[in-house]
Formats: structure tokens, sequence, C-alpha cells
């Protein structure tokens, strides 16, 4: 009896295992296909490559170009930009761009190696051309604040620099470049208006903001607001004793309510701050990089409007104690 069962569970597990393993390539050959699709898919998008340094450009590129062109940025959500190090992969991929698009005025300090190692690709700087607001402080007095997308004013002048490019990359596009271009300044005009009238809402004595890195500069010179910060550009590694008791000092004499920090960087020292000088931490702004799609700032309209709305939270008293 046992010699006639041995075969049929033999038989019964080489059956069951001729399933799995058929189950199996299927799947596989599934996968496969898909890659291969996918693979196909990215292949025949003849559309130019645009990369961008990071986030935020990233957005406005998007915006200029429409369907017309593929963007990227090289730099994730949440990356911190100044010293960001690029990857041989990032190095790859600037290599098969047909544009790569950088904001300049020192703020990449990576860039000029990394188009270097890319080679022959044509790179424009949205900030050419314009005149910078000037550093004041220490040994960085003197040099270009590069945070000039934080005005609305000025990007549209990085949306301009945009459109040509493109219209140079993909002539048959020139009026649809245009036409976006058109459209996206628009928006950023009804900003400018929106942000205006919600700072001009805080009284004139409690527009002084309080921020990590001096990356505020022209929004501030914009819209009428002073500003203070833990090192005036690049990283937190500028933090000194020093400037931790200087704007202790400033926070308390000013009385200034609710201070700020930047969500590429560590906020512990500006809590410190707010400790010490006995306000309160305001919250986080986007300024370098964009939030991931589900977050308060997934575009550069949106990070205003967030940063912004922490403005006028943090420093308005009537707000702030609703």
């Amino acid at each position: 009896m046992r010699s006639s069962i041995r075969p049929r569970r033999h038989a019964l597990t080489l059956l069951n295992w001729n399933r799995s393993a058929a189950l199996l390539l299927v799947v596989v050959a599934v996968m496969l296909a898909s890659c291969r699709s996918r693979d196909q898919d990215v292949s025949t998008d003849s559309r130019p490559q645009v990369l961008t340094t990071f986030t935020v450009l990233a957005d406005l590129a998007s915006n200029v170009a429409g369907d017309r062109l593929q963007v990227a940025s090289i730099v994730k959500p949440g990356a911190e930009i100044h010293g960001y190090q690029p990857t041989p992969s990032d190095i790859e991929r600037a290599s098969k761009a047909d544009l790569i698009v950088e904001n300049g005025l020192g703020l990449e300090l990576w860039a000029r190696r990394f188009t270097a190692a890319a080679g022959d690709v044509p790179t424009i700087t949205l900030s050419e051309g314009m005149k910078p607001l000037l550093i004041t402080e220490d040994a960085y007095s003197g040099k270009p604040n590069p945070h000039a997308w934080m005005s609305p004013q000025r990007t549209m002048g990085y949306v301009d620099h945009l459109e040509r490019a493109f219209s140079q990359l993909d002539p048959a596009g020139a009026e649809d470049f245009a036409a976006n271009a058109s459209a996206y300044k628009a928006k950023l005009q009804a900003l400018d208006q929106e942000l205006r009238t919600a700072i001009a809402a805080l009284p004139a004595q409690q527009r002084l903001l309080v921020s990590c890195e001096g990356a505020f500069t022209y929004l501030a010179a914009d819209y009428g607001l002073e500003e203070a910060y833990l090192w005036p550009v690049n990283a937190e590694s500028e933090i000194t004793p020093k400037r931790m008791a200087r704007l202790i000092d400033t926070v308390r004499e000013r009385g200034v309510p609710a201070i700020f920090c930047e969500s590429t960087v560590s906020d512990k020292a500006q809590r410190e701050v707010a400790a010490a000088a006995g306000a309160r931490f305001g919250g986080t702004f986007y300024v370098d990089s964009l939030s991931p799609p589900d977050g308060p700032a997934p575009t550069l309209l949106e990070l205003q409007r967030h940063n912004v709305g922490l403005i006028r939270k943090g420093l308005d008293l009537s707000e702030s104690n609703r």
C-alpha cells in the first residue's frame, strides 16, 4: 500500500511544483514585459529633456514648458541645496539632458563642477542680468544673496529667461511657451498683491522676520519687512556662539513674538534662541526646496502662501492670541 501511495505523492508534488513554476514564469514574464514597456515609453519620448538644479526651479520650468518638454530636478524635495554633492547617477542624467537650468548667484556651489562633468550640455542661469541684493554681514559682506525667487517680482525675470531658453530649444513650441509664461506671470502678479496685502496688515513695529538663514532678503525688501537670522547664507555650519547671542539679544530687545527656521536645515539652534529670548518657535518655512506633493508647499506659489501665512500668524499678536 505504501509503495502505491508514494508514487502518487511524488506525482502530486511534481504537479504542484510544475504549476508553481509555471505561475512564477508568468509573473516574471509580466514583470519583464512591464519593464520593457516602461523602457520603451521613456525611449520613445522624443521631447527635449530639461534638468534643473533644485525643485523650485523645476516647478517654474514645468509651468513654462507645459507638455512640450520633460522637466526634472537633480535635487529631491527636502534636500539642502547649497552644499549638495551630486552622485554619479546625477551626472549621468545631466549628460543626457538637452538643457540644464541653475539659479546662480553662488547658490549651487557644486554647479560648475557638475556641469563640467556632465559634458557639453547647454546651461542657463536664471539670475543672469539681475542686480542682486547684497549680504552685509561678516565675511559674506558684499556677496550676492542668491534667494531671488523668494520675490514674486524677481521670479517674473526667471520666467522670461525660461521662455527664451525653451524657445531656442524647441522653436516650434515658442508660441506655447510664450502663452504659458504669460499665464504664470499673471499668477505671480496676483500672488504679489496677495502677499502685499497680507504683510501690510502687520503693525509696523511687528515686522522683524527672524529665520535660520538670511533667505528672505528679497521678500523683506519688497514687502516692508526687517530681517534677522542665525547665518547669512549656506548652511547651519555657519552658526557661532556670537551669532546666537546677538540674535537672542535682538529678539528679546524687539519683543519678537515668534521666530522661524527652514525645512532643509535643523531647527535645534533656533529653538534654543526662542527659549532664551522668550519667544516661541513659529514654524517651518520652505525656501530652497518644495515639499512633497502632499505637503504644505508643493509649488512655488503655495510655498509663498505657506510662508506668509506663518509670518502673519507668528508676528501679528492679534492673530496669535486668537
